[in-house]
């Protein structure tokens, strides 16, 4: 018996144990997959589709921004082919300004008259990658072009809600309320709100998400946990409301450090003088695949694999790392709940995503700036189906970032633009927002193979449903790269009365769109046949497919 039909056998018998005895299954199929739906379980938050904007290399200028006198078509100066795609894909929430950017920023350089705004160093002149740049340009030097009334636009234009990611590690606590102040006192209030109306926004804002601070284990202040916890009191002890309950999103750990998490829950919570806000709503995480080391260690492996040049072994590190996520929003929440057993705080993963080294960026001044290839739609579709998995845990997701960086959905310099297979990912995932997550089983041959000499396996099909009135959405993601999968789906205590698919995928694991071949990767129908209440399709390799189906 070959080795594949082997393994293909031997998970069949296996799912036996796990699926229901309803259904007929072919013994040809190569995956299964039963959705329950009387199994209903949270809300998949829509937050969770959320995007990431830094002043960062090309990010706000020259992604976002290109300014009002630009010949390049916008809106208030704000790209309008930007905002026409985030529009399509229903963007629910932005993240800004930072990241490591956020800590170094105040927010008073960025109202006012944009003539009069002060220049500031930016963060980022400080990076390795920063240097080729010579101390030159807007990436360096930051104009203020774009500040908070020009962002709250972005986020009107996109129809998102704004999360602002607060000063901690240089910026006093009063600062923070005066920044509360200008985006939600009401009109003719204070002296703030009056700034604001003169900045062209009378209304109020109502910003509901506020960071405070980001990555204070490093950037944001290089704090242990309980020094950290000591200014998370202190910047939320009193904060104006304005009638806006507020969600406070405190700076967790780097990736699955559980330490830093208990030290801050138990200084928070169970020291002698308890922290009680119930604005805390939020334990940000971020998690990069960025050690991209094939299991091995050093200093040469981080960050150090290329965006386009890659083998078999490299195609499933980034899988294998961007997984992980799953078990850190595990471990995460465990050590949450023994401090917090109700659960009022939930997981944040604002920063995530695959990060390679330069080399593959549209523009030199696009600092982490990155091409992305199919592979990094599929490790950003197995993400967001994390997520989707752990609608109970995540209320808030951004992708790092939106645009000109890491794991980018557009890549633009000047008059050219074009989406990534990112977008596509989001556009097809669009559809779990708001719905109700279902129980969904999957049955498939694990993929295995020979990771520099050594034996390794990963899943061979992974994703997540939900159910919106009679419509059930099914994403699944195909990492193998062997071959097709001819696919069953059933649906228990359901009848279908019709199904459509869509699909992401190319025989080339390293294709990626460029200003040249802006079409090389995008989506593309799939059939999907219905024979006996089961459905049946055949999902090429290296795939991400969406499965609309309509009960009866």
């Amino acid at each position: 018996m070959q080795r594949r039909s082997f393994l293909k056998t031997s998970a069949m018998a296996a799912a036996a144990l796990t699926f229901s005895g309803r259904h007929s299954w072919a013994k040809s199929a190569d995956a299964r997959v039963e959705i329950f739906l009387v199994d209903t379980e949270a809300t998949i938050d829509p937050n969770i589709y959320g995007q990431f904007t830094e002043h960062i290399g090309g990010v706000i200028y020259d992604g976002v921004w290109v300014g009002e006198q630009s010949k390049i078509p916008n809106q208030y100066g704000i790209r309008s082919e930007l905002v026409e795609k985030m529009n399509q894909i229903k963007v629910p929430i932005l993240r800004w300004p930072g990241g490591c950017f956020a800590d170094s920023y105040d927010w008073k350089d960025g109202i006012g008259p944009r003539d009069k705004r002060p220049r500031r160093t930016n963060f980022w002149e400080v990076d390795p990658d920063a240097a080729r740049l010579n101390e030159k340009g807007l990436q360096i030097f930051e104009p203020n072009e774009f500040g908070t009334p020009e962002f709250m636009r972005f986020c009107q234009l996109a129809r998102a809600q704004p999360y602002v990611a607060a000063n901690l590690r240089s910026l006093p606590a009063l600062d923070f309320d005066h920044w509360v102040e200008y985006c939600n006192s009401p009109a003719g209030s204070t002296t703030l709100a009056d700034r604001r109306a003169a900045d062209g926004f009378p209304a109020p804002f109502g910003v509901k998400y506020w960071g405070v601070g980001n990555e204070s284990w490093g950037c944001g202040g290089n704090f242990t946990p309980k020094q950290y916890a000591s200014e998370f009191r202190r910047y939320t002890n009193w904060i104006p409301k304005f009638g806006v309950e507020l969600e406070l999103i405190a700076a967790g750990p780097n990736g699955n450090d559980k330490d830093w998490t208990h030290n801050f829950f138990e200084e928070i919570f169970a020291s002698s003088h308890p922290y009680r806000n119930p604005s805390f709503k939020g334990w940000s995480i971020h998690h990069y695949a960025s050690d991209l080391g094939r299991g091995l260690t050093g200093k040469d492996t981080f960050r150090n694999a290329d965006a386009l040049q890659f083998d078999v072994v490299g195609w499933y590190e980034v899988m294998r790392e961007c997984d992980r996520i799953e078990q850190i929003l595990s471990d995460q929440w465990a050590i949450m709940g023994q401090f917090d057993p109700q659960h009022h705080i939930k997981i944040v993963v604002d920063e995530y995503g695959p990060w390679y080294r330069t080399g593959t960026e549209v523009n030199t001044e696009h600092i982490f700036g990155q091409q992305v290839t199919v592979r990094d739609a599929l490790a950003t579709a197995l993400t967001l189906d994390a997520f989707n998995r752990n609608a109970e845990k995540v209320s808030v997701a951004a992708c790092a970032q939106l645009v000109n960086n890491i794991n980018a959905l557009f890549l633009c310099h000047e008059d050219r633009f074009l989406v990534t297979p990112n977008f596509y990912i989001f556009e097809m995932y669009e559809a779990h927002q708001g719905g109700k997550l279902l129980r969904t089983e999957f049955s498939a041959p694990e993929v295995h193979y020979d990771r520099d000499g050594r034996p390794a396996t990963f899943w061979g099909m992974n994703g997540s449903a939900s159910r919106k009135g009679n419509i059930v959405t099914l994403t699944m993601v195909n990492p193998q790269l062997s071959g097709p999968s001819d696919t069953q789906v059933v649906l228990a205590e359901g009848n279908v009365a019709g199904a459509k698919g869509i699909v992401l995928a190319s025989s080339d694991i390293h294709a990626h769109n460029t200003f040249d071949q802006p079409n090389a990767v995008h989506s593309v129908p799939i059939d999907v046949t219905v024979s006996g209440g089961m459905l049946n399709v055949t999902l090429p390799p290296a795939s991400v497919t969406k499965l609309e189906i309509t009960l009866v």
